[in-house]
């Protein structure tokens, strides 16, 4: 009489263990072939600029990320080794090393905040209850202020900008803390309301306000609005001011931050980040060609010809103009004069030389 086997279940277990253990180092085998035969070769220098970029992966170089500028500044020649905002002339100086490019000097910029209108001096549409988000608030009719240019005031900007340059003012505007800022733009990128600019840091004059409403309709809306009564274009003394759709505006490329514009604004719609500036004063070597007395905006200078003049400190508001304009650079003091003087000696040189 014949029996069936009998079932051993510890044989079964080691097949299985046996069959699996040989399917997973063929697979495995299989895998390291794949990889070996379709490895994509990383040149080395890649590596290292990555590793001296600072990680931040703002995009503010232009491209995606850290790994994806590495990549670029590496490979391709046109791209220069400065493009790292954050890491600013450190790192600019690393990855030219790298790369064996030239690491040129650029100009720091910062975000600058083209509003001035927070809650104590601006008015309100409605009373806003939802997310304390602007992307969140302008979808609400476009944002509960009056105006519909003015920043609303509920920290999106903070929230996005990966260095702790922005904080909130009791006053629900944003502050940029320019020892922090990076100029990265992402807080440019996230603002609903477009009152963010990332300009460069020798703009220290700017109209910060973007209303394009008429000038009777933006004084019922906010107390620091520019008005385009037109008094910051008829001062301006190298035409950098405009004003058109009702706005004015300084052209960064012609402005030289004299500051004249601002002690004529009558709302105060222009921002001088050079609050504070030192005077004019004449020095020994002044002909008394009475340049400075025809240029002075205030009437601070006066003087008899040919001889030796003054600058009366009283009037004086330290805006540069006289010291851009002495042909011998007699005025020292002013905030330009440094410039002034170092541009001076450059054309003498130069013209010896010649």
């Amino acid at each position: 009489m014949m029996h069936a086997a009998s079932f051993n279940p510890i044989d079964a277990i080691k097949f299985t263990v046996i069959f699996l253990g040989g399917m997973g180092a063929l697979f495995g085998l299989g895998l390291a072939y794949a990889a070996q035969k379709f490895s994509v070769k990383v040149d080395p220098k890649v590596t290292q600029v990555r590793n001296a970029l600072p990680g931040a992966n703002c995009g503010a170089c232009g491209f995606a990320g850290c790994q994806g500028y590495a990549e670029a500044v590496v490979a391709r020649l046109e791209v220069a080794p400065n493009l790292c905002a954050p890491g600013k002339a450190s790192v600019a100086q690393q990855v030219a090393a790298i790369t064996g490019k030239v690491a040129e000097a650029k100009e720091p910029e910062f975000a600058r905040i083209m509003c001035q209108g927070g809650c104590s001096k601006s008015q309100k549409r409605y009373k806003y209850e939802g997310v304390r988000d602007c992307r969140a608030a302008v979808l609400a009719g476009g944002g509960d202020k009056a105006c519909r240019y003015g920043c609303l005031g509920y920290g999106t900007c903070a929230a996005v900008c990966p260095f702790g340059a922005i904080t909130m003012t009791e006053d629900d505007l944003p502050y940029v803390d320019i020892t922090k800022c990076t100029g990265c733009r992402k807080c440019e990128a996230a603002c609903p309301m477009k009152v963010i600019e990332v300009l460069p840091a020798s703009k220290e004059v700017l109209v910060a306000c973007h209303s394009k409403d008429k000038g009777v309709d933006t004084r019922k809306n906010c107390e620091v609005g520019c008005i385009a009564c037109g008094m910051c274009q008829k001062v301006c003394p190298f035409e950098a001011v405009s004003v058109a759709n009702n706005l004015a505006r300084v052209d960064v490329n012609k402005c030289k931050v004299c500051g004249l514009c601002t002690t004529k604004c009558p709302t105060g719609a222009i921002k001088d980040y050079i609050p504070v500036r030192s005077k004019a004063f004449v020095m020994d070597n002044c002909i008394g060609c009475n340049i400075c007395q025809k240029v002075c905006p205030v009437d601070a200078a006066s003087g008899v010809l040919k001889q030796k003049h003054q600058i009366d400190q009283a009037k004086c508001i330290g805006c540069g103009i006289c010291t851009a304009k002495c042909p011998v650079q007699a005025i020292d003091g002013t905030f330009n004069a440094p410039a002034v003087f170092e541009a001076a000696k450059a054309k003498k040189v130069k013209t010896a030389a010649a």
